[in-house]
């Protein structure tokens, strides 16, 4: 699979989440609506250099790491960005690098693929990675303790954005467009903030759980984090599911639940929750199962929800259609799918072409 497109973001996931052990701790300091830090890297390895943000200039200074496999699925979206708006500078600074002599390397064979700015952290003599200026004067200052992260730098020199590059396109738009409502988006990321500290504290208890081989305590322990803060269930959602399919009825009771309340306007969750069920690497349930039935019903929501345009929301769907028995639908949605993604990066995924081909072979059948 290219991209992230069926990964949510979850702390408790670790699949989906490249992150640090807690530096000296994340103290959240610096947060929307902030003056950016500097700029104080080591040294720029592609790109003219940027030293400082110029008022009335848009920016995006992104963190990643040559050992980060999620932010190699990112750094293409970046640069299909870069090329969307030539008028923001985006920077990306490896962080966190045990060996700073593999960035240039990394970058050079990335070639196109990395096509804006790339800077390596400074970090002083003596020290280790994790003491870099940039991740501690940015990332810890933030409370950030996972890559790939993102910040855009607005014309008042502020941070008006932080978070996960793939998610970045819809705020970036509005702030290119000077429509962008920083203190909305200041109390958002507040409150993800104190999120990141709960699922901190809970990932402690969920490796203990998962210690006792026992699925019941991870699933309490989850139970009671979602108790003390409903809206952690948007986050908690996903795992608990996974750890219910291997009880039916009772993951189709929860999924409905997920369906209709909890990722009701989350397209990417729904799709998320569907592909769970459909994912064709996977034992795939009966036709008749009410999995497969709920599956369908997250897909065709999500695939509502994004007005039909998502390439990856359109293949999950083709899935559901064809796990549910109904091939003529599946091989009409696989179709919309493959010309979806042309032109995007789901373009030169192979699994998507080889399930039309796929659905239209049984139906010759």
């Amino acid at each position: 699979m290219i991209g992230n497109r069926r990964i949510i973001l979850l702390a408790a996931t670790l699949a989906c989440i490249v992150a640090r052990p807690a530096l000296a701790g994340p103290d959240g300091k610096l947060t929307i609506g902030d003056p950016a830090p500097k700029l104080r890297v080591k040294e720029f390895v592609k790109g003219g250099p940027v030293t400082a943000f110029q008022k009335g200039n848009l920016y995006v200074v992104e963190f990643w790491a040559t050992w980060c496999g999620p932010c190699k699925v990112s750094i293409p979206h970046l640069t299909e960005l870069q090329k969307k708006y030539p008028q923001v500078k985006f920077v990306g600074v490896s962080v966190w690098e045990e060996n700073q002599s593999a960035v240039r390397p990394f970058v050079k064979q990335m070639g196109g693929k990395m096509a804006y700015c790339v800077a390596m952290d400074t970090v002083p003599s003596g020290k280790s990675a994790n003491d870099g200026v940039m991740a501690r004067t940015w990332m810890q200052a933030a409370g950030q303790n996972g890559i790939p992260t993102a910040f855009i730098v607005d014309k008042q020199s502020r941070i008006a954005w932080i978070g996960h590059p793939m998610e970045m396109e819809e705020p970036l738009a509005q702030v290119v467009a000077g429509k962008w409502n920083l203190t909305s988006a200041r109390d958002k990321i507040a409150k993800q903030q104190d999120q990141s500290r709960k699922m901190m504290a809970l990932s402690q208890k969920l490796q203990k759980a998962s210690q006792s081989g026992d699925p019941q305590q991870i699933i309490a322990v989850i139970d009671e984090a979602i108790a003390d803060d409903p809206a952690m269930e948007m986050q908690l959602g996903i795992p608990k599911f996974s750890i219910l399919m291997k009880e039916p009825d009772r993951a189709a009771d929860y999924a409905e639940h997920l369906v209709d309340k909890t990722y009701a306007d989350n397209p990417m969750a729904l799709n998320q929750l569907s592909w769970t069920v459909v994912d064709p690497a996977k034992p795939r349930p009966a036709k008749d199962s009410r999995l497969t039935a709920v599956a369908l019903k997250a897909a065709l929501r999500a695939d509502s929800l994004a007005k039909g345009k998502d390439p990856a929301i359109a293949d999950t769907l083709g899935c559901a259609y064809f796990v549910s028995g109904d091939v003529a639908k599946a091989i009409e949605t696989q179709e919309r799918a493959v010309r979806l993604a042309k032109g995007t990066q789901f373009e030169k995924d192979p699994d998507i072409a080889r399930r039309l081909e796929e659905y239209r072979k049984a139906a010759r059948k």
